[in-house]
C-alpha cells in the first residue's frame, strides 16, 4: 500500500517512469557503427519520475501521477519514490503492459543518445487524471512532459487550470502540439532542439533563440524558458526578456539536466519565489547535476529560500 504524505502536495508531476540502461562510451556511434563501450549501469529514469525526484529533493511535497508495470522494474520504482518522500497514491500498477525502459549511451564529453520504449507510460489515461483530482486541489504547480499520451497531458493541463494551479510543460520528447494545448501552459521549457522543432526557426545565436521564443509566446503560452545548456536560460514573457547565465562546471553527464531544472523550478515556484529567483535556483541545481553521472542519482538536495 502506498504511503500517505504528511503534507499535501505543492507540486503535482504527471508523467513517465522508466528504467535506464546506460553504457559509457568513448564516442557515440553513427548509424551502422558498433562502438565498444565501457561501464554499464541500470539506473532509475523517465522524465516524469526524474522531475518528481528533482522537485522532492529541492524540498517540495510532491505527488506523482503515473502508470507503471506490475514487474520488478515497476516495484523497484515505487519503492524509490516512497524513499524520496514522493506521494504514490495516484500511481497506477498496470496489469497488462511492462514498465518503460530507456537505452542510453553517454560519451566522454557528457553527450548522449537515448531511445525509449514507453511501455506502461503509453497507458496513462484521462481517467487516471480524473481519479487524481485530489492531488491538484491546493497544489501550487503541475509539471508535465510528453512521454505520456497527449490527451492525458491535455486533461491534466485542463484540470490544473480549473484548480488554479500553475502549469509547467517540458515539451520533450518533441511532439507537435495543438494551439489549444499551448494556451493551457503557463510556463513552457523547451531546450534548443525542441525550440527549433516547435517553431521551424534557427537557434544558432542568442537573437535566434529570442525570436523563436517570441514565436511560441504568440501561440498563447504564458512565458517561455528556453534552456540552452552552457549559454544559460532565455526567459520571454509579455514585455519581458532576460538571460540567466549558467555556472561554469565540468560536465560529466548531461542526462537528466533538463529534468533537474524543471523539478527544481517547480519546487522554487511552489514556495513563492519570484520568476527570476526560481529560475536562478533551477539553473544552479541543473549545473550541479551535470557534474555527476546518471539522472536521478545526480540530482542535488538543495532547497530554495521561501519568500
Amino acid at each position: 500500500m502506498a504511503r500517505r504524505q504528511k503534507q499535501p502536495p505543492s507540486v503535482v508531476v504527471v508523467g513517465s517512469s522508466n528504467t535506464d540502461f546506460v553504457v559509457q562510451s568513448s564516442k557515440l556511434p553513427e548509424p551502422g557503427m558498433t562502438v565498444l563501450g565501457g561501464e554499464f549501469q541500470i539506473v532509475p529514469g523517465g522524465k516524469g519520475a526524474n522531475q518528481a525526484v528533482a522537485a522532492a529533493r529541492a524540498g517540495a511535497p510532491v505527488s506523482f501521477v503515473a502508470n507503471i508495470g506490475r514487474d520488478d522494474f515497476g516495484g523497484a520504482a515505487l519503492q524509490r519514490f516512497e524513499r524520496e518522500g514522493i506521494g504514490t497514491r495516484f500511481i497506477v500498477r498496470d496489469r497488462h503492459t511492462p514498465s518503460g525502459v530507456a537505452l542510453i549511451m553517454v560519451d566522454d564529453k557528457g553527450r548522449n543518445l537515448i531511445s525509449v520504449a514507453a511501455g506502461s507510460n503509453d497507458r496513462l489515461a484521462k481517467a487516471h487524471i480524473d481519479r487524481a483530482k485530489q492531488a491538484f486541489a491546493g497544489a501550487r504547480c503541475c509539471l508535465l512532459q510528453l512521454e505520456t499520451p497527449l490527451p492525458t497531458v491535455e486533461a491534466a493541463l485542463r484540470l490544473a487550470r480549473r484548480e488554479g494551479v500553475t502549469t509547467i510543460l517540458d515539451p520533450a520528447p518533441y511532439r507537435r502540439l495543438a494551439k489549444r494545448i499551448l494556451q493551457l501552459v503557463d510556463i513552457l521549457t523547451p531546450n534548443e532542439t525542441e525550440l527549433a522543432a516547435m517553431t521551424g526557426l534557427p537557434v544558432k545565436t542568442k537573437r535566434d533563440i529570442e525570436r523563436a521564443a517570441e514565436a511560441l509566446l504568440q501561440s498563447g503560452v504564458g512565458e517561455v524558458l528556453a534552456t540552452c545548456g552552457v549559454r544559460g536560460v532565455c526567459r520571454l514573457a509579455k514585455q519581458e526578456k532576460n538571460w540567466f547565465q549558467a555556472p561554469k562546471v565540468r560536465a560529466v553527464d548531461t542526462v537528466g539536466a533538463g529534468d533537474c531544472f524543471n523539478g527544481a523550478l517547480a519546487s522554487a515556484l511552489s514556495v513563492g519565489l519570484t520568476g527570476a529567483a526560481a529560475i536562478q535556483f533551477a539553473v544552479k541545481a541543473a549545473a550541479r547535476s551535470v557534474t555527476r553521472p546518471g539522472a536521478q542519482p545526480s540530482f542535488p538536495k538543495i532547497k530554495p529560500d521561501a519568500h
